[in-house]
């Protein structure tokens, strides 16, 4: 039974490790994963405690204070009236207070405040976003690498199988004189030159791997699969990129920033009122320790304030056309971006074309070196340059595919789809 469960877990293990890693995933991994995505967790908690800290503006302050004191003169009533005898205050007072204060309007200042909050906030979130979204192109360079890497490793193995059977060929030609002695060990040279191309080929693998990990926060192997789907489908000219939505928070976030300027002129009612103990009390003529209180509502109103507000909103409007300014020039380095990736697909297009073109004429040709080695026309090494003509034009097919591919899928991120 133990061997069993060993042996349903290995095929399980196996699945997963074969299990496609599509360009979409790495975009999903690397947003979840990097590790500028770990403050997108942190805005909303920073968020709501500056919102809470703002909303202790509508409690009430409550202070104490305690304080004692010696004044060199006090208050006395010079009188020529001998029957009138008045008691003069003490040089040393003491007075212990609480005194509270409680806003009853205060024109929507603590609402406009986390309003605010809220924009910036949301700004903040959609900066990360930006940040993120511009690991794409950094992910489609890695991505499409590998998979003309591994199109490289196919085509090399499909040449070195040729070559190999080639070389049983030629020493049953060379056993019955047809052909030259030695040409068995120029496809033996040839079958170590590819061999060198592969290690070459997987060493490059392993540092684009080790990139990929760093992105995507995941182990990487020769067992993944780099699958690409059909990228090719779906382009449009509706730019939907996230940096024209953090253009809009910015703006509107000046706009609230203007809103709460606006309600900070806005006069302001408090009611407050004060408990107390001291020597002397409210009655200054009263030398004993006694208890007090008042209490009243007052207006805090900054009539003028020298057109300081007036200032701060027109500067405000001037970055407003700042971001007007950035928005415009990043609308046309986009267009600029999209205009060139149009050439760049179109160029691949008719690369792949005559590709197909070359690669037939290519097949002909050495179809009939074929041919004329087995029948000693031809040296082993007129043969490997025939060979190697085919497999150079095979891999400019596969690679002007996998550039067509990239282009699309740049194409696609340049313009946010």
């Amino acid at each position: 039974m133990k061997k069993i469960f060993l042996f349903l877990l290995l095929i399980n293990l196996n699945a997963l490790a074969q299990e496609p890693l599509s360009l979409e995933t790495c975009y999903s991994l690397a947003e979840t994963n990097y590790p500028k995505a770990k403050q997108s967790d942190l805005i909303p908690e920073q968020n709501e405690l500056n919102k809470q800290i703002i909303q202790t503006g509508k409690y009430p302050k409550i202070e104490l204070e305690a304080q004692a004191t010696y004044q060199s003169e006090v208050i006395h009533f010079p009188t020529e009236n001998p029957g009138l005898v008045f008691e003069l205050p003490n040089k040393d007072q003491y007075r212990t207070t609480l005194t509270l204060n409680q806003l009853i309007y205060g024109g929507g200042t603590i609402n406009a405040a986390i309003h605010e909050e809220n924009a910036k906030s949301i700004t903040q979130q959609q900066k990360i976003t930006v940040e993120l979204y511009q690991l794409k192109p950094k992910i489609n360079q890695l991505y499409f690498s590998v998979l003309l890497l591994q199109e490289k490793n196919l085509l090399l193995l499909a040449k070195q199988k040729q070559i190999e059977e080639k070389k049983k060929e030629v020493l049953a030609g060379i056993k019955y004189g047809a052909i030259l002695p030695t040409s068995d060990a120029i496809l033996e040279a040839e079958l170590l030159k590819i061999e060198q191309q592969l290690n070459d080929v997987y060493s490059s693998k392993q540092n684009l791997f080790q990139s990929l990990e760093k992105y995507l926060g995941i182990p990487i192997t020769e067992t993944t699969i780099f699958s690409y789907s059909e990228i090719t489908k779906g382009l449009s000219e509706t730019m939907i990129r996230p940096e024209l939505e953090l253009f809009n928070l910015q703006k509107a976030q000046i706009d609230n920033t203007t809103s709460l300027l606006s309600k900070n002129r806005l006069p302001k009612i408090y009611g407050f009122a004060q408990g107390g103990y001291g020597n002397p009390g409210l009655n200054m003529l009263d030398n004993s320790f006694q208890p007090f209180y008042y209490v009243g509502i007052k207006l805090n109103w900054n009539v003028f304030d020298w057109n300081k507000t007036k200032k701060q909103t027109q500067a405000l409007e001037i970055n407003k056309q700042f971001i007007d300014s950035e928005k415009e020039e990043f609308e046309l380095q986009t267009s600029m971006q999209i205009d060139q990736q149009t050439l760049e697909i179109s160029k691949y297009e008719k690369f792949i074309k005559s590709d197909q073109t070359i690669i037939n004429l290519r097949k002909q040709i050495l179809k009939t070196s074929e041919s004329q080695l087995r029948n000693g026309v031809i040296t082993s090494s007129d043969y490997i340059e025939k060979l190697t003509d085919l497999y150079e034009s095979e891999n400019d097919l596969k690679t002007h595919q996998i550039q067509l591919l990239l282009a699309h899928a740049n194409y696609k991120v340049i313009q946010g789809i």
